[in-house]
């Protein structure tokens, strides 16, 4: 399941209703979403505290909807193989988070899953210069992490464009992804700067026409961008 153009549409979990997270799933696979993505939180590396392996093992099992786990958590080391073993196709551990980064990649790629890299707003692009052989996504935060329902920070855009040029000139099939306060006004503006897959969560979830509506609305929004920037 692909947009076309390298345009991918992914909802968060965190905005589910987490009294039905399976369903949750079988609902935004029918509505045309192209993976979902679980937030993971440990209440250290951000205040909350979110879901398990467990569940993410339960979800698996009711669909075929590729899985990705942003870890927003202290130890990505730690918890990386929980998620694989639960279903999880990649795997984002925050550069912040990890003490040896080429390690961690490395690791997670030996798991048989793909590996990504979040940068929050603060981290710098070239943090990921080196780490680029190892790295099948770069997510770069258009929010702090730690909560949804967060306001896109427009000032992420110079960054978002600064790593698709080190994407570009490094010449490998790597993601971009956008996550936070991603709209169907934002997204135009995160896919301008050089984004092609883009978290939604609250807006994503809230839409009065319900989730099919709220994705095709986004899938159309960003390749207007993506078209024009081509």
């Amino acid at each position: 399941m692909n947009g076309g153009s390298g345009l991918v549409i992914v909802p968060s979990m965190l905005a589910a209703d987490q009294s039905r997270l399976g369903e949750e799933c079988r609902a935004l696979a029918a509505a045309g979403a192209d993976r979902v993505q679980w937030d993971v939180m440990d209440g250290r590396f951000v205040p909350a505290i979110t879901v398990g392996p467990d569940v993410v093992a339960a979800c698996r099992r009711v669909t075929d909807l590729p899985f990705e786990a942003h870890l927003m958590v202290e130890d990505p080391d730690e918890a990386a193989p929980h998620f694989v073993r639960a279903g999880c196709d990649l795997v984002i551990v925050h550069a912040e988070a990890c003490r040896h980064l080429h390690r961690t990649l490395t690791g997670i790629r030996s798991l048989g899953a793909r590996a990504g890299v979040a940068l929050n707003p603060h981290t710098p692009v070239d943090t990921i210069a080196h780490v680029l052989d190892l790295t099948d996504l770069v997510l770069v935060m258009t929010v702090n992490p730690g909560f949804g329902g967060q306001e896109y920070l427009p000032a992420m855009e110079p960054k978002i464009a600064a790593v698709r040029a080190v994407i570009d000139r490094h010449g490998a099939p790597i993601e971009l992804e956008v996550d936070g306060g991603i709209t169907d006004v934002t997204i135009r503006r995160a896919a301008a700067a050089g984004a092609g897959v883009f978290i939604s969560g609250s807006w994503l979830s809230r839409h009065p026409a319900g989730r099919a509506a709220a994705i095709a609305e986004l899938r159309a929004a960003a390749r207007q961008s993506i078209g024009a920037r081509a």
